[in-house]
């Protein structure tokens, strides 16, 4: 990947830190989208990897000021070879009948507008010259649902149908586009989980784990390498073999608390 710039969003923690980390040390420069300014931290740990890195405080959810931040980002690293978005948010953990309107609608905003956002503005590019890859961070919620979670969910699977139409849309002119659905990752986030329902989601993983950030980082490696120009508009879980149960995860009584 020497000499080709990847755009991140979310890459602050977790995935989209990860992801920065391993696409630099396989030689790309390196742009990352956040509202959080602790994307700072990750373009340090970029640079000390030898790569540019640069960082825009964006809300993906706002088509303006993606294509500004996209605009601003080519002006100093030239143009985006690969696109990985990664930010997504939980506003409200609730019921369908007591979810916040507000909450659903932000959650759609950032989880599914935000990769269209990025796609419209950067995709086109991609085409013009012949070579781009897109990696669409959804996950395994879209396809099973997640209790108490309408608009993750819901927002999560709409993503597989948007990869699905880029694939239609640009697969004949060099860029590829898939989904990648992660079950329970050690992000930040899942680590904090309530300890009960942690134990539970490990005991549903068959490899009897939580994944690591690093294994997820590692298979948008691959989807955005010259190995995979073949794999297009595809999902692919990374979730330890949980999706062969059908459990609910954690029990209705600690989910509800």
């Amino acid at each position: 990947m020497a000499g080709k710039t990847a755009l991140i969003t979310g890459g602050s923690r977790g995935l989209g830190r990860a992801a920065a980390n391993r696409l630099a040390e396989l030689g790309a420069n390196i742009a990352i989208l956040d509202i959080d300014d602790q994307a700072a931290a990750t373009v340090e740990e970029v640079r000390l990897l030898g790569r540019r890195a640069t960082y825009r405080k964006t809300d993906v959810s706002s088509n303006e000021a993606v294509r500004e931040a996209v605009a601003s980002v080519e002006g100093e690293l030239g143009h985006i070879d690969i696109l990985v978005n990664n930010a997504g948010i939980v506003k409200n953990i609730a019921p369908i009948s007591r979810m916040a309107p507000e909450a659903w609608q932000r959650e759609l905003g950032v989880n599914l507008s935000g990769p269209f956002n990025l796609i419209q503005a950067i995709a086109p590019g991609m085409a013009e010259r012949g070579w781009g890859r897109i990696v669409n961070i959804s996950s395994a919620a879209a396809r099973g649902g997640l209790f108490n979670q309408a608009g993750y969910a819901a927002s999560k699977a709409g993503v597989l149908g948007l990869t699905q139409n880029v694939t239609l849309e640009f697969a004949g002119k060099g860029v590829t586009c898939n989904a990648i659905l992660p079950g329970v990752i050690g992000t930040e986030n899942v680590m904090a989980m309530p300890q009960e329902i942690f134990d539970q989601a490990v005991r549903l993983v068959p490899t009897g784990r939580v994944g690591e950030p690093e294994e997820v980082a590692n298979l948008i490696a691959f989807l955005c390498s010259d190995l995979a120009g073949y794999i297009n508009g595809v999902d692919i879980l990374i979730d330890g073999g949980a999706a062969l149960n059908t459990v609910v995860l954690g029990s209705r009584k600690a989910l509800k608390s």
